[in-house]
């Protein structure tokens, strides 16, 4: 009997962005600019900005990097747009690093391609907008007018890769602007994902927190693995949180049936969630400060204020990607009808689809340090189920 071809694995109608609304926290690790490469002749400037979404979300994270290689041939690869200005993917081409800010040749590239920012107001007192085709002038640019407390709008696309057994999820930013929240209720940390659900991605609930972990996989393009070649989208295991309704169980149950439950194959659903990020803060009273320290302030050496800032510590850090609740958009069907759809497709693969042959081997590809030039701020080595506590043979445990 033949053996049956796999389906090819896609990302058509596939979402993975995240919008950022809050103050921008700026520090020593914010920037680095012209920074060398160890291993190469790579110049590269990078950005870690973290953005303070309010005391629920907590200060989130995503970064952007770019540069180019002494006594090299710097190519940008980009894409045309068509006679309407739409972004032409089939007119694919590149140009010279030295031709990026030719208006001529940036004249003819999709707007897809560039960065946006807007972090200054022009004489009207709106913002005004500034594109870049490279990630190295757009830093160069955030870096003289982004100022620590400024109020933005951080938009991007989420990345995932692999690195010691565990799944990392990075924010790659594509537009900062400034933002009209003015009060810290309109602050937000969300984000958009399609992802893949089989019969096993239902995990157990946690009865003490409420939360139902969602073992999903994300798809994310990968040009080489342990050295060879694949160009092909690769299946990442992800775990996203649903906090279910314990006050009400028959409606949370149907609920999760309607939204988790996979009886065949894999079924591509896409969710909007919340960043959660943050530690529980340990606040230092005056009692709590050793003697020593007290000593210093007695001497002038600490303030009261400083002391009690400097021994206040996090006792943990954690991060979230909570699922809230199946993205609704509008459609148009072959006669022209518009009508509001779940953007879920049941039996999209099967189980066997996803299981790559060049992934079955134990080593994994490696990674340059210089593709992670940034602290360790959004390391996804948590990511695992969440605590089983106080299993027992009611349905809450078995959804």
């Amino acid at each position: 009997m033949a053996k049956k071809e796999k389906k090819k694995l896609e990302k058509k109608n596939w979402s993975n962005t995240f919008t950022l609304t809050g103050e921008a926290k700026i520090n020593d690790y914010t920037f680095k600019i012209d920074e060398k490469s160890e291993k190469s002749n790579w110049v590269y400037n990078s950005l870690n900005l973290g953005v303070f979404c309010g005391d629920k979300n907590g200060t989130i994270y995503s970064e952007l990097m770019g540069g180019y290689g002494i006594d090299r041939d710097n190519l940008i690869y980009v894409h045309g747009k068509t006679e309407d200005g739409k972004d032409d993917f089939d007119n694919r081409f590149e140009i010279d690093w030295d031709d990026r800010n030719d208006e001529e040749i940036l004249k003819t590239i999709g707007d897809m391609c560039f960065l946006t920012v807007a972090l200054e107001l022009d004489t009207k007192g709106k913002p005004f907008y500034k594109k870049f085709l490279s990630a190295y002038d757009a830093i160069a640019y955030i870096k003289e007018v982004l100022t620590d407390g400024m109020i933005i709008t951080v938009t991007g696309t989420l990345k995932y890769s692999s690195y010691n057994d565990n799944t990392q999820c990075k924010k790659e930013i594509s537009r900062i602007t400034l933002s009209k929240a003015d009060d810290v209720s309109k602050y937000r940390a969300v984000f958009t994902q399609t992802m893949l659900l089989n019969k096993d991605s239902k995990g157990k609930i946690d009865k003490e927190t409420g939360i139902l972990p969602i073992n999903a996989k994300v798809l994310d393009y990968v040009k080489e693995w342990k050295g060879k070649e694949v160009k092909t989208f690769v299946p990442y295991n992800k775990t996203f949180e649903y906090e279910v309704d314990m006050t009400n169980p028959e409606r949370t149950k149907k609920a999760v049936d309607k939204l988790f439950t996979v009886s065949k194959g894999v079924t591509e659903i896409t969710f909007e969630g919340e960043f959660i990020e943050g530690g529980a803060v340990v606040t230092a009273t005056e009692d709590d400060l050793p003697d020593d320290v007290k000593e210093l302030i007695d001497l002038g050496v600490y303030t009261l204020e400083e002391a009690l800032a400097k021994c206040t510590v996090n006792s943990g850090r954690e991060r979230r990607m909570v699922i809230r609740k199946p993205l609704i958009k509008i459609v148009e069907l072959e006669g022209g009808e518009k009508v509001p759809k779940i953007m879920k497709t049941e039996k999209k693969y099967e189980d066997e689809d996803l299981i790559l042959d060049f992934m079955l081997e134990k080593d994994e590809p490696e990674v340059d340090d210089d593709d992670y030039p940034f602290p360790d701020n959004d390391d996804d080595s948590s990511d695992s189920d969440s605590s089983d506590s106080g299993n027992d043979d009611s349905w809450l445990n078995n959804l």
